[in-house]
């Protein structure tokens, strides 16, 4: 399957309301491997993976991150050190003080700092090359069905891991791509103000090479247990 049949597959069996959205992580010494352009000015991980969804498309060199922490941890520039000691965070009023809010940035999954130059987000249709990551963006009911599909052929359970913050740079992106697993969120403080994401949706991370198995999953299920849980 090309990405645009993959993308296809995945909104007519989801039932998706947007596009899935496909993110690559150029690391140094690569180039950018998609002829979309630059943001005209500078914008957060958040905010491309929400415009994306909606059809539009950006390379983003580490200079166009508007967000310095969630640009951290995806490598681009190193970690502040108001953010390493978690004053930033503190200061929002979501922590009681800033050791608590340093544990969360110490927990984080991250790349290496500075090992990366630019990301890459669009339609997943839109993508010529492979994507690192596949980012959804829906209503938990939707979402739901992307577990089941992750453990049709092997069973077992899912653990998902979040936090206060970072809900697309890290929980949807970074630790899809470390772990190769599919990663869920609830989304963040962030994304929920600098974004236009709806109070009801979430959003799933998942490797690429992860999506053969799933929508052969999702294939099955689809006629099935899918249906008869959605006619209730």
């Amino acid at each position: 399957m090309d990405n645009t049949e993959i993308s296809q597959k995945l909104k007519e069996m989801l039932d998706l309301r947007y596009e899935p959205v496909g993110v690559k992580i150029i690391k140094q010494g690569n180039k950018p491997t998609e002829s979309f352009k630059e943001p005209e000015s500078s914008i957060r991980h958040c905010q491309s993976i929400m415009k994306a969804r909606k059809g539009e498309s950006f390379v983003i060199p580490a200079e166009k991150h508007a967000c310095v922490v969630g640009a951290s941890s995806i490598g681009l520039v190193p970690t502040p050190q108001k953010v390493k000691e978690g004053e930033f965070h503190a200061n929002i009023g979501m922590f009681d003080c800033c050791d608590a809010a340093a544990n969360m940035i110490c927990q984080r999954f991250e790349l290496g700092e500075e090992s990366t130059i630019a990301t890459i987000v669009g339609p997943l249709k839109d993508f010529k090359t492979k994507p690192d990551v596949v980012v959804l963006v829906d209503l938990p009911e939707t979402l739901y069905w992307l577990i089941p599909a992750a453990t049709f052929f092997e069973g077992g359970r899912q653990a998902f891991s979040t936090a206060a913050f970072q809900a697309t740079c890290v929980d949807s992106t970074i630790i899809p791509l470390l772990t190769g697993k599919m990663n869920m969120s609830l989304g963040c403080f962030g994304c929920r103000r600098a974004t236009d994401i709806k109070n009801e949706e979430m959003i799933a991370g998942i490797p690429y090479d992860n999506l053969g198995k799933m929508i052969e999953a999702l294939e099955k299920i689809h006629q099935g247990p899918m249906q008869k849980a959605r006619q209730k």
